[in-house]
């Protein structure tokens, strides 16, 4: 009897070690597959290459090609303002789309061209990279932040020039002519000295006289071009519009009054030389014009 009850409470020892091995191996599996299948939910979860910024943009830079960048970004993420590679239509409610689609109809029954044509001068996220290259930075943006199109100014949209201007700077445009450009070579972004030219009379006889206003101003734009080509070795227009501080924006429209204008183009290496206006403070030699005889210049002191 004693070996029997031996053998039975064996038996039983085994199966109840049986039955623990496989409820463990079982849960144990569960986990398992429960962990791959969250995996691979989140590798197959849906995603999107958003334009984004390769470096820190701060507020006026121009936007080139190397300061952008594609990243992918999870497709529910995705708001209309993003660039991306692809148009993405983001979920809306029926009433919305129902909205939006009658909007659209109407729009197509005021002339699809003219909305066509509207629509191309706006930052539009469906055409990518292109639709900010050469834009400038409005609003500042970190490393791999999302594009968004409030933040950019194209060259062509209204607030571009404002965005260009260093803080404190103005932008005023002056009349010019081939010759008073250097023969079209003074291009977007080179640095310039300012001379005005005007005609004094004494006992009847008519003397030339030129004198420096501005020195080392920078050039913004001439006419409507702000960025000169790169198979574009002159710009030929009929302004120039300069950075200028408030009170050199002064000295040149009283100069502008006295007579025409000439722009003196300098050298790279001259362009971090001092700038503003040009006066007793600068060059410490006293008020002087000079004046032109028979092609010959001279100094002449004059006295306010």
């Amino acid at each position: 009897m004693k070996a029997s009850r031996f053998v039975v409470v064996g038996i039983a020892a085994v199966a109840a070690l049986l039955l623990a091995l496989v409820v463990r191996g079982m849960i144990g599996g569960n986990g398992a597959s429960n962990a791959n299948a969250s995996q691979k939910v989140a590798v197959e979860a849906p995603t999107v290459k958003v334009l984004v910024a390769a470096r820190h943009l701060k507020v006026g830079e121009r936007i080139a090609e190397a300061d952008l960048a594609w990243k992918a970004w999870p497709e529910d993420g995705i708001t209309e303002s993003y660039f991306t590679d692809k148009p993405v239509t983001p979920v809306a409610p029926a009433e919305a789309k129902s909205a939006e689609d009658k909007a659209l109809e109407e729009k197509v029954k005021n002339g699809a061209a003219q909305v066509a044509d509207v629509a191309d001068k706006t930052l539009n996220p469906t055409r990518g990279m292109d639709a900010v290259l050469g834009g400038v930075v409005r609003e500042e943006m970190l490393a791999n932040e999302p594009i968004v199109a409030r933040k950019v100014v194209r060259a062509d949209a209204g607030g571009f020039m404002a965005v260009m201007l260093a803080p404190g700077m103005r932008a005023m445009a002056v009349p010019v002519t081939v010759e008073s450009t250097a023969g079209g070579f003074i291009l977007p972004g080179d640095r310039v000295d300012i001379v005005v030219s005007t005609e004094l009379q004494s006992n009847g006889q008519t003397t030339h006289v030129a004198k420096p206003v501005l020195r080392n101003v920078k050039v913004l734009a001439v006419d409507q071009t702000v960025e000169a080509k790169s198979d574009q070795p002159s710009v030929i227009g009929a302004t120039a519009t300069l950075e200028v501080r408030p009170e050199e924006g002064e000295a040149l429209a009283q100069a502008k009054a006295q007579g025409p204008l000439s722009l003196m183009l300098r050298s790279y290496a001259d362009v971090g030389g001092p700038s503003g206006r040009v006066g007793p403070s600068a060059t410490g030699t006293g008020n002087k014009v000079v004046v032109y005889r028979n092609g010959q210049g001279t100094d002449v002191p004059v006295s306010r």
